[in-house]
């Protein structure tokens, strides 16, 4: 039997006809560029994520570059990250002329470690973006107050933890803007290209709407040069239908994670998602660590259980940052880790015999014991 590493079907099929009613709407209205559909999602992402605003972008990394855009980070400036996240994280601050300066991470969550942060900054250091990671929250008390003592923008990179919380707080909420990313897998996911930028502060979330917009504050008038990063009617049609379901599917998400933690608890070759007491894990990806990942994976493949890589190679040793200077050993957490890492199938649609079948891969794999699964064949593990 093969387990999917992602299932959208098996989530669309119960709400198919909602959706498609969604999408003749914005048919039948001709409101395919902005309009009164991103508005509503616009309205009702922002009160989920109980923050004033949230501005509908064309994708995840629109959100982050509009934001360093809109806290007038440019040339010359230096934004402090980690080097294991998706390359958007550094792109963006790339594309606004400015220096990524990486750091560290803590070795138990993936996410950025604070204690590592003030080695990092230099008087051209403007800003933080802490990424919020496979759906768990950065420690971001200690990170907001070296902000603050350093006069820094704090941008949450949350594009992987819609729902999360910090301390009983939405994610995105606390520092001066959170940037989210609607792609198809994600937690809460578009029927293509989605992303949104959230804040509280009114003059941010104007000119990221405006810049968004080629810097128009009306039309054919133009106070910034900006982009087209518009949301189109279409993905905010789907995404307000999904929004409905977003806490159900975390919750099952979180029902997994249980299974998975209940069923490799004694397994000491393999290092289980650590959850943080300050977290709430909306676990959109569940990566495990194991010292034999090559072996695991061709047991996983043999056993038809599809898995994901996160992300092999840390953005500091990536071709296209080679000019930072950084090299192997730079930051040897990040590089650990991301040589352990598997990304076990996560969905909310998992059901219990898919969930027990990926265990009875994974004790195999450690213990040679022989799964009861039926086996199969299934693609390589996909590198995400």
């Amino acid at each position: 039997m093969r387990v999917p590493f992602l299932d959208l079907n098996a989530q669309h099929e119960p709400i198919r006809a909602e959706l498609e009613r969604a999408i003749r709407s914005v048919i039948d209205s001709s409101a395919f560029a902005g309009g009164p559909f991103v508005e509503k999602f616009e309205a009702n992402f922002a009160s989920y994520c109980s923050c004033k605003h949230a501005v509908g972008v064309g994708n995840g990394t629109d959100a982050l570059w509009l934001s360093l855009l809109a806290l007038g980070i440019g040339a010359d400036d230096e934004v402090i990250t980690v080097p294991n996240t998706f390359m958007a994280t550094a792109e963006a601050i790339t594309f606004c002329g400015a220096r990524p300066v990486f750091v560290d991470v803590d070795e138990r969550t993936y996410t950025m470690d604070p204690a590592r942060i003030a080695e990092a900054i230099t008087p051209r250091t403007r800003a933080i973006i802490p990424v919020h990671l496979f759906g768990q929250a950065a420690d971001l008390d200690p990170i907001l107050e070296i902000a603050r003592e350093h006069n820094l923008f704090v941008i949450e990179d949350a594009a992987q933890a819609h729902g999360a919380k910090y301390k009983g707080r939405p994610v995105g909420t606390l520092g001066d803007a959170g940037c989210f990313s609607f792609y198809p897998g994600k937690n809460l996911g578009a029927f293509g290209e989605a992303g949104a930028v959230i804040t509280n502060n009114d003059r941010l979330q104007e000119k990221v709407r405006s810049l968004r917009d080629h810097g128009q504050v009306r039309k054919y008038h133009h106070r910034f040069v900006g982009w087209n990063c518009r949301m189109d009617g279409i993905q905010a049609a789907v995404l307000a239908v999904k929004l409905k379901y977003l806490d159900h599917n975390n919750s099952l998400r979180q029902s997994h994670a249980r299974k998975y933690q209940r069923g490799l608890a004694d397994l000491d070759e393999v290092v289980t998602p650590f959850v943080a007491p300050y977290a709430e894990h909306v676990y959109h990806v569940y990566a495990i660590r194991v010292g034999n990942r090559d072996e695991m994976l061709q047991i996983l493949r043999e056993k038809g259980v599809e898995c994901g890589i996160h992300y092999p190679v840390p953005i500091h040793l990536q071709q296209a940052y080679e000019a930072l200077g950084y090299v192997t050993g730079s930051f040897p957490i990040a590089e650990r880790i991301a040589g352990d890492l598997i990304s076990l199938p996560m969905f909310p649609e998992l059901r219990p015999i898919e969930t027990d079948i990926v265990l009875a891969a994974v004790k195999e794999s450690v213990l040679g014991e022989t799964a009861t699964s039926e086996s199969a064949t299934c693609p390589a593990p996909i590198t995400l």
